[in-house]
């Protein structure tokens, strides 16, 4: 009898250690499921406005492919060039690398002067998750004008270099302020100067997919060229569209200069409705 009491007690003491066990077990699991998961500060959705950069990179080891076009009739133009659809265009195609998830580095190049330029951005610092969310970032990168216009043969390489800042009001409103340097703006002419840029954009997200966005970038003049070609700021403004990977931006813009070194420098036409001309950029992020 004593021997069937103790093996009852042995049973019960090893039923409720292993009982014991199993509910710690299951108490440490659910503990795991629930812990906070840290979300990534996001302010802009996409790395690129319609020309200006935001501080958004890309996540380690992605890949984003660009292709871009300025059509060259203003809407202005009306059926006779199909409301400015017509082309020809500048078109610029693009590819970009995300060795760590805050570097991106790229390779542009659009058909106006052949400009083909070699880049990189970091994002240096984020924070308020929860408050007021915001990023920081640089830029910059080197252009070279391979097919450079007449009289610019032997200066066709241009630098530019671009902070950024960014910062989200509200749920929906994203603003940027970029200040940019740019050397050489004027290749054309045989000084090679340094001329500063002060870009402005702002993006209104009506859903995690739609949303409206406006660009400014304030550009000195040089009156001393002739053709005064950098006359005026550039303005863009538009639609994006946020889908599987890919943003498509539709835009109306007074500016067909697409690559930094080109767009800094400002524009030949004025911000009139007269003078706009339909553009559209469509990136496609890639995973190997």
């Amino acid at each position: 009898m004593k021997a069937a009491v103790n093996r009852i007690v042995l049973y019960s003491l090893t039923a409720l250690l292993l009982t014991a066990s199993a509910l710690t077990a299951q108490e440490r699991n659910w503990e795991r499921r629930s812990a906070p998961v840290d979300v990534p500060v996001t302010v802009f959705h996409s790395p690129q406005s319609a020309n200006l950069p935001t501080a958004e990179t890309l996540q380690s080891g992605e890949w984003l492919f660009e292709i871009s076009h300025r059509f060259f009739p203003a809407v202005s133009e009306g059926a006779d060039a199909l409301w400015g659809f017509d082309g020809p265009v500048y078109n610029r195609l693009g590819l970009a690398y995300a060795p760590t998830d805050r570097l991106l580095i790229g390779i542009v190049r659009t058909n106006l002067h052949d400009n083909l330029d070699l880049n990189a951005k970091v994002r240096i610092a984020e924070g308020g998750q929860g408050a007021t969310p915001w990023m920081m970032g640089v830029s910059g990168g080197v252009a070279f004008n391979t097919e450079a216009p007449l009289g610019a043969d032997d200066n066709e390489v241009q630098a530019y270099g671009q902070a950024i800042f960014n910062v989200l009001l509200g749920d929906r409103f994203a603003v940027g302020v970029v200040p940019s340097a740019l050397y050489n703006p004027t290749i054309r002419l045989a000084t090679r100067e340094v001329d500063f840029a002060l870009g402005l954009n702002a993006q209104l997200y009506l859903s995690e997919q739609a949303s409206f966005l406006a660009e400014w970038v304030v550009s000195p003049t040089h009156p001393d060229l002739d053709p005064a070609e950098f006359e005026h700021d550039s303005g863009s403004f538009g639609i994006e569209l946020e889908t599987g990977g890919h943003f498509f931006k539709v835009l109306l813009t007074n500016q067909i200069r697409m690559n930094p070194a080109q767009y800094l420098a400002g524009s030949l036409d004025a911000f009139e409705a007269g003078q706009w001309r339909v553009g559209f950029n469509v990136t496609r992020l890639l995973h190997f």
